[in-house]
């Protein structure tokens, strides 16, 4: 089952970051503020739209320098523990993550072998060590993604 973003799973978007979204027309829209560290974040989630001659999902991040967009957004993470959300999208052995915090930052992980996440990370260098630390939160969705687009 290919997968979509329902009101109950923006619910637990909004519950790890500690935001509320607001719904217009078919985009979810919070804006995280961190003022002690003078941080500022705009997320939007846009549920199965048309991107090119597919349909999909899409997430945009806004920060005062940067844009960016994870296409075909196929499952997310939500950590209370870790206060931050995990976007994936997954194709054909490859991940790209954005890593959305509670307190206004982000991380981005692009094309990453999904290899790397179950990969014995004491062997790996700490340059590549980040990235499957990082998204290996979100391995388990990768069985998910592939079973859906069979």
């Amino acid at each position: 089952m290919k997968f979509k973003f329902t009101s109950e799973k923006i619910a637990d978007i909004e519950k790890v970051l500690n935001t509320k979204f607001t719904k217009r027309g078919n985009q979810y829209r919070t804006i995280l503020e961190n003022e002690e560290q003078k941080r500022k974040l705009t997320l939007e989630v846009y549920p199965d739209i048309p991107i090119g001659s597919r349909k999909g999902n899409l997430v945009n991040v806004f920060t005062a320098s940067a844009h960016a967009q994870l296409h075909f957004c196929t499952g997310f993470v939500a950590s209370e523990m870790l206060g931050e959300v995990t976007f994936i999208g997954a194709n054909e052995g490859r991940l790209s993550g954005i890593i959305v915090e509670k307190d206004a930052a982000c991380s981005i992980y692009s094309n990453v072998d999904a290899a790397l996440l179950s990969s014995d990370f004491t062997k790996l260098g700490p340059e590549v060590m980040l990235s499957g630390i990082a998204l290996s939160l979100a391995e388990h969705l990768l069985d998910e993604s592939k079973n859906s687009n069979d």
